[in-house]
């Protein structure tokens, strides 16, 4: 689950990591209520889950609440990249004096979490990778050993971040750690990571993704559901607890199992084709389940086919197959369907289907 700014600022703010004083808003009093409160000068920025804010003038410095209501009223209701503002962040405005980065993940390969820290902070880590990939320090940490603080110093070392900045960024990135294990999170990330004039260091921005498998421990996450902008067939998908991720494509994907159904998402784009969607039906090929997965993806209007590749297992054919003419006669279609069923029965499934 991926946070919002400002919902990642307030859990970062559960681990004290030092952020700006703001508060978030959705209505233009508000956004200026929450300016009064921060002190001027503010700046005011768009809450949306994509890149590009700025240069999209969805961050604005304000000086006084005139500016600020001004600012909060364009762009509420602003649409970047596709995504609709709908709340805003507003907070005291920093004196920078230099920017850094810093970031735990996980490292799949590795088998290890990694950590990783620059003194160009501010942009697209991305490209420093690819322009400068030795200005970036990482470390893969055990995840029994956990870091440490000498840890944290060898990685600010290495980074080449300013005298100055090095105990304020070896406690941040010691707290960063506790929020990325206890907080179980997938991502915590810092860019900036700032030094201020009066030599201060502290977040000015903050990327959160949580671990949804963890959900079970975290019932104070649900707060950040209530607000997250989820595509449409998505919601929709969630709702009868499919496992589903919306693409751009015209093919309908269902298939049985997270790889099978990336092996097919593969294969249709091998032979020009696009698919729609990622949705895996787990073992659950029954009427109920083929009549929510059709449902769903027929209300995709780029659909203009859809492959269901169902390989039974534990699963059996004349199962998918009862499922998929039940299914059928409850969900009114508009695309050809094409099915693959392999497996376990799988000649009486087709049989059925013939």
């Amino acid at each position: 689950m991926d946070l919002f700014e400002y919902q990642g600022k307030q859990y970062f703010a559960r681990f004290d990591i030092p952020v700006s004083a703001g508060g978030y808003a959705d209505t233009v009093d508000a956004a200026v209520a929450e300016a009064d409160k921060a002190g001027y000068p503010v700046v005011v920025k768009a809450q949306v889950q994509v890149g590009g804010r700025g240069k999209a003038g969805g961050i604005k410095l304000a000086n006084d609440a005139t500016e600020a209501r001004t600012h909060a009223e364009n762009i509420l209701g602003m649409d970047i990249k596709g995504h609709v503002v709908r709340r805003i962040w507003v907070e005291h405005a920093s004196d920078i004096a230099k920017e850094y980065y810093a970031s735990f993940t996980l490292d799949r390969s590795a088998k290890k979490h990694l950590a990783m820290v620059s003194a160009k902070g501010g942009v697209d880590i991305e490209s420093v990778a690819e322009e400068d990939p030795g200005a970036i320090a990482k470390m893969h940490i055990d995840p029994v050993d956990g870091l440490t603080e000498a840890d944290a110093r060898r990685l600010v070392a290495d980074a080449g971040l300013d005298a100055e900045a090095v105990e304020g960024a070896v406690d941040i990135l010691q707290k960063l750690w506790r929020c990325y294990v206890e907080g179980d999170a997938d991502l915590v990330e810092i860019n900036p990571l700032i030094l201020t004039d009066d030599g201060k260091v502290h977040a000015l921005d903050a990327k959160v993704t949580l671990d949804d498998n963890a959900a079970f421990r975290h019932p104070e996450w649900e707060e950040f559901r209530g607000v997250a902008q989820l595509d449409p067939r998505e919601a929709r998908a969630k709702e009868k607890g499919l496992q589903y991720i919306g693409l751009d494509g015209s093919v309908g994907i269902i298939a049985n199992g997270a790889g099978l159904a990336m092996s097919t998402l593969d294969v249709v784009n091998q032979v020009g084709g696009s698919a729609a969607n990622f949705l895996d039906i787990g073992g659950g090929a029954n009427a109920e389940t083929m009549t929510d997965a059709l449902e769903v993806i027929s209300t995709d209007d780029k659909v203009k086919s859809i492959f269901i590749n169902i390989f039974g297992g534990i699963t059996k054919g004349e199962d998918v197959a009862n499922g998929i003419v039940e299914a059928l006669g409850r969900v009114k279609l508009t695309a050809p369907i094409v099915i693959r069923l392999d497996g376990t029965n799988a000649e009486q499934g087709r049989a059925i289907l013939a």
